[in-house]
């Protein structure tokens, strides 16, 4: 197939990467690219969120299937002009990405849908706002409604944290549109898991769970980041849950969004909390009876999840796309390999805040040595995030710079694996948490 993937992450690294790896030979383009996709794919230098420019390249070029991966493009309509292209599209439509571009729609489809989930209310007045914050107890959870780029929920642990994330997003205006409404949402108890479906409208099939890491620092402290690093499967969606999951949480979505004339087709991502009986029984999960609460919904795959799935899909990538975007998905077009993955995050110093570009990276054409002990050789695979060729060199031009993703035969094998690629690697100012997968090894 000739394949145009949209984006410029370590996700769309990722997708180009493992289209790739089909049996077939495909004709692979992103747009724009980074400088790792350009080992895979040839790059086209148009902008991810350029919708103009993109379907005049599809028109022109005609590929058999256009992968959208950032949320943006998706949110302003890019689907929803190739279709108008006659361009097959792997991604939802601009109506059914409002469940990750607007936080108070996707309640309100999870509220009507059945669907378990916390306890929420929307405000574009500060005042208002922290007026209502006693009712949640503490700690709370304060969303900017809109896309602000992994970094609009807060966890206030006091009501001063709270109030001073009103301020910034209400008042202060901190993620600009995307912040000037709120949601004050109560903190679910267990522990986070995210689960990717692919839906063709009708049907979903789901793919193998993961792990996200979010805080920036070791032991999950500091404020939240785009995800510092992944791991799958998840020991804590247990194969029991993975039916109620599809059935009680992603099939009612799919269902309500199709009863308002919303055909969702692309990754429906599931943020999931799970409180199983010995979890923390305090909170929402109690009341309502459910053990998997939803967090949040998203529209694309997840990113750094991507990153740690995707190496262990087998069977055509390529088709599983095509036809869950023609809205012909089958369970077979799913194929999942029974290798353990984990993806370590390196980013750039002062990240999530204010960081340099620029800085050269070494060490990404090491070749990775063996791991003392490993049942089988070690399997590694660096994606790239956030970079660029300068002269003759990758340097950094991102927070995230790098995905660095280890295979194993077991969890420990492959995180091992991949902080042994880690080592590798190097920048000026990279760091990079060093506990990735804690809970499944606190198990």
């Amino acid at each position: 197939m000739k394949i145009l993937v949209v984006g410029s992450g370590g996700r769309e690294h990722a997708i180009a990467w493992r289209l790739a790896q089909d049996a077939e030979e495909h004709e692979l383009y992103c747009a724009p690219g980074n400088a790792g996709i350009a080992d895979v794919a040839m790059c086209v230098n148009i902008a991810a969120d350029d919708v103009a420019n993109l379907v005049a390249w599809a028109k022109a070029e005609k590929p058999d299937l256009v992968v959208v991966g950032p949320e943006a493009p998706l949110v302003i309509g890019l689907v929803d002009e190739m279709e108008k292209a006659g361009i097959p599209c792997f991604g939802p439509v601009a109506a059914g990405a409002r469940m990750e571009g607007s936080k108070r729609f996707a309640k309100e489809i999870m509220d009507a849908a059945g669907v378990p989930t916390g306890k929420a209310e929307t405000y574009t007045d500060a005042a208002a706002a922290k007026a209502a914050l006693p009712a949640y107890g503490l700690p709370v959870v304060i969303k900017a409604d809109g896309l602000a780029a992994g970094k609009g929920v807060i966890v206030a642990e006091t009501t001063e944290q709270a109030e001073a994330a009103i301020d910034d997003m209400l008042v202060g205006n901190k993620f600009g549109a995307a912040g000037a409404e709120v949601l004050i949402e109560e903190f679910l108890h267990g522990e986070e898991c995210s689960i990717l479906a692919m839906v063709d409208g009708e049907n979903a099939v789901l793919l193998p769970s993961s792990q996200d890491h979010k805080r920036v620092f070791d032991g999950d402290k500091g404020p939240n980041t785009g995800g510092m690093g992944a791991y799958s499967p998840a020991p804590v969606v247990t194969s029991d849950k993975l039916p109620m999951i599809k059935e009680k949480i992603i099939m009612p979505v799919v269902r309500e969004l199709k009863k308002r004339g919303i055909t969702y087709r692309g990754i429906l991502y599931a943020g999931l909390m799970v409180n199983d009986a010995n979890a923390n029984p305090h909170g929402p999960l109690a009341k309502s009876g459910s053990t998997v609460n939803v967090v949040e919904f998203n529209a694309r795959f997840g990113d750094p999840e991507t990153e740690a799935v995707l190496p262990r899909l087998g069977g055509s990538f390529a088709t599983a796309l095509l036809h869950a975007a023609k809205g012909c998905l089958k369970d077979e077009d799913i194929v999942v390999k029974p290798e353990t993955a984990a993806t370590i995050i390196l980013a750039s110093g002062g990240y999530p805040g204010s960081y340099e570009k620029g800085k050269v990276i070494s060490g990404l054409d090491t070749v990775p040595q063996p791991v003392s002990g490993a049942a089988s050789p070690s399997v590694t695979q660096v994606f790239h995030c956030g970079t660029k060729f300068a002269d003759d060199s990758v340097v950094t031009s991102g927070g995230r710079v790098l995905s660095v993703t280890g295979l194993g035969v077991t969890l420990r094998e492959a995180v091992d694996a991949a902080y042994a690629r880690v080592a590798q690697i190097s920048f000026d100012g990279m760091f990079y948490r060093k506990d990735i997968a804690h809970r499944a090894f606190e198990r």
